[in-house]
């Protein structure tokens, strides 16, 4: 015997669920939009730098701030159900140097000591 739950809970009829659904479609759109603000404000941060001839090191940190943020958006988008990243690195303007980044794990900084203490 199968069990199949009343159409009150299905997600394409009218009911409870429908409500969520709509609810949660206007959360991940919120949240991509936040992200794709925080995306634009870093790759124009790293233009800025380029322009002004920033020091290497500093590019440096503009550049993983940017892949990092870059990432997440990926990552929002395909949440989001877009599972193509092409139009979003056209519309952006994502440069190679960054996507060359996007996914990839930097070592963190350790503030211990060779024994191991803080």
């Amino acid at each position: 015997m199968s069990f199949r739950p009343p159409s009150l809970f299905s997600s394409t009829g009218s009911g409870v669920l429908s409500a969520l659904d709509y609810e949660l479609a206007a959360e991940k759109a919120d949240a991509l939009g936040r992200i794709g603000r925080k995306v634009e404000a870093a790759l124009e941060a790293l233009a800025a730098a380029q322009t002004a001839d920033a020091p290497a090191d500093a590019l440096e940190k503009f550049i993983d701030e940017a892949a990092e943020l870059v990432w997440a958006f990926f990552i929002q988008r395909e949440i989001s159900g877009f599972r193509s990243q092409a139009d979003a690195v056209r519309r952006y303007g994502i440069p190679r140097e960054v996507l060359i980044r996007v996914g990839v794990r930097r070592k963190q900084e350790s503030t211990t000591n060779e024994t191991g203490d803080a």
